[in-house]
């Protein structure tokens, strides 16, 4: 990706956000011979060979994307099974927006100027993998681990109250999860920008990082709803770690090894160029003052930027509940389980945020496919248009979801949802039907954003690493906001997950109408657009 057109400080200002610049015309230049087969020895090969190859040094991407699936499907209602209320669950997240805000700048800095003959981005790539495998299994064995720490020695089958070693060991790992995956991400999307340039161009880079994403999340999801672990591999099972458990660590041990043979295949396939020491711009005060330059480069945006941070903020306080709430949602108010109550009730909990996964599967074969139609789409209706219909849309999704919740859980009147058990056949069809469907906007969600943005950098001379690095604040802000306040919101109301997605649907439809009037007209297709992704 070409640096910004607004002059050197500027471009330091940009470059540990976005891991996609240098200073330096010299390292452009060989990145476009790398693109272009001159360099790494790809010159006779054919277009399609080159595709293949560009396809597959992006499997890491999936191989995060399924630990992230499983993150997303499995964890807040694991997390309550160990003593965290429900309305503290949403607390354990805010590591994610921390982790977005800070390692993404940092890492991305670092990568720009790495020398390391393996290339800038795959050094990152490779530690953050090992973080993340490390992670996963201290999540996993959790349980285990707070019984040696000091938790009860009662048979998990029989105790339901709180183990708090177990959930402090659990918040360690979830914390090293996150900020792993945020030095991997960065680096990867980055390497793929750098990768595409020149022969495929950054749409078809993007492409291909959707794509893995979406094969991420099915096989994710799929592993995540399979409640067959434990009897596949008795041994996962233990005197603090029933079935539930026993499967997530079942899930959490293919994560482990699927991410190791993605990591391996991209660190083979991704024929980085070196970086050059004399290449390295070494004037940018270190990776903390990029926050100063970022902020002090604030007045360089152009002026329609601001309204498109305005709407992607927005966008995020709408689809933050549903990130956070969605298994539990169908574990608590589709089949009326408890993760905390009896064994009976705690199963049939399990059986739900199951069902959820699966539901996310649908979600992600939909993102899947919404993918490759949003580029026509946008050319056609315009970005604007496309934005605010996926933002209308989720409004109606969320509203669907409250009034099926309050229909389940009979209008969360004690007396009347006390004995229930199981899910209704047809209230539960309309969730699975809502989950599929959401992956619709959500693809919008992980594409349009950044193309916006990079575009309206683009036509008004503004630096393309500034706009992202800026967009990145409109993302981590309303995360953080979602993560402190839903769980206390649920709690004050008494209602579940219900309040959560009214609130949600409430700023999607608001969305929908900012889109409309504040967005500028833009068709998505400026070369200048990004890889999209993550979480």
């Amino acid at each position: 990706m070409e640096e910004g057109r607004r002059g050197d400080r500027e471009a330091k200002s940009a470059a540990g956000w976005t891991a996609l610049s240098t200073t330096k015309t010299t390292l452009e230049e060989k990145r476009r011979l790398q693109a272009n087969g001159s360099v790494g020895g790809d010159a006779g090969t054919s277009g399609f060979r080159r595709i293949v190859r560009l396809f597959f040094a992006c499997m890491v991407a999936g191989g995060i994307q399924y630990g992230w699936a499983l993150q997303l499907s499995l964890l807040s209602p694991y997390s309550q099974t160990l003593g965290i209320s429900h309305s503290y669950v949403s607390l354990t997240w805010i590591c994610g927006p921390i982790a977005g805000f800070v390692v993404q700048p940092i890492v991305g800095y670092y990568s720009d100027r790495c020398t390391m003959k393996m290339g800038r981005r795959r050094p990152f790539i490779l530690v953050g993998c090992l973080i993340i495998c490390i992670s996963v299994m201290i999540i996993g064995f959790s349980a285990d681990i707070g019984r040696h720490l000091g938790d009860t020695k009662e048979h998990c089958s029989t105790y339901t109250g709180p183990r708090w070693s177990a959930a402090m060991v659990y918040i360690v790992g979830f914390w090293f999860l996150d900020f792993a995956n945020n030095t991997v991400q960065g680096p990867a999307r980055a390497m793929m920008a750098d990768l595409s340039a020149g022969h495929h161009g950054p749409n078809v880079g993007q492409s291909i990082f959707s794509l893995w994403m979406a094969i991420g999340s099915v096989l994710g999801y799929l592993s995540g709803a399979n409640g067959k672990w434990h009897e596949w591999f008795p041994w996962l099972k233990t005197a603090a770690c029933c079935d539930a458990c026993a499967n997530l660590k079942g899930a959490f041990f293919t994560a482990v090894l699927l991410i190791v043979v993605s990591m391996t295949v991209t660190m083979y396939l991704a024929d980085e160029m070196p970086l050059d020491k004399q290449d390295v711009d070494t004037s940018g005060g270190g990776g903390c003052a990029v926050f100063v330059d970022l902020f002090k480069s604030l007045r360089n945006l152009p002026p329609a930027m601001f309204k498109v941070l305005a709407v992607t903020a927005v966008t995020w306080l709408s689809w933050f509940p549903f990130i956070q709430y969605n298994t539990d949602w169908m574990g608590r108010e589709i089949y009326h389980g408890e993760p905390q109550g009896t064994a009976a009730k705690a199963d049939v909990y399990d059986a739900g945020v199951r069902e959820g996964a699966m539901g996310l599967l649908f979600c992600s074969v939909a993102l899947g496919v919404t993918s490759f139609v949003i580029p026509k789409l946008c050319r056609r209706l315009t970005s604007k248009v496309v934005w605010s219909i996926s933002n209308f849309l989720v409004f109606a999704l969320m509203a669907v979801m409250v009034a099926v919740g309050m229909v389940s859980m009979r209008g969360y009147r004690p007396s009347l949802a006390a004995g229930l058990t199981g899910p209704d056949p047809t209230l539960k069809a309309v969730a699975l039907v809502v989950f599929a469907l959401i992956g619709i906007p959500q693809a919008v969600l992980f594409s349009v954003p950044w193309a916006v943005a990079s575009e309206v950098t683009a036509e008004e001379g503004g630096g393309q690493g500034l706009a992202i690095g800026v967009l990145n604040i409109a993302i981590v802000v309303p995360q953080l906001v979602i993560a402190l306040t839903a769980g206390p919101i649920d709690g004050a109301f008494n209602k579940g997950n219900t309040p959560a997605f009214g609130i949600g649907g409430a700023f999607a439809f608001i969305c929908g109408v900012l889109a409309l009037i504040w967005l500028p007209k833009t068709r998505g297709v400026s070369n200048a657009a990004v890889v999209a992704g993550g979480h």
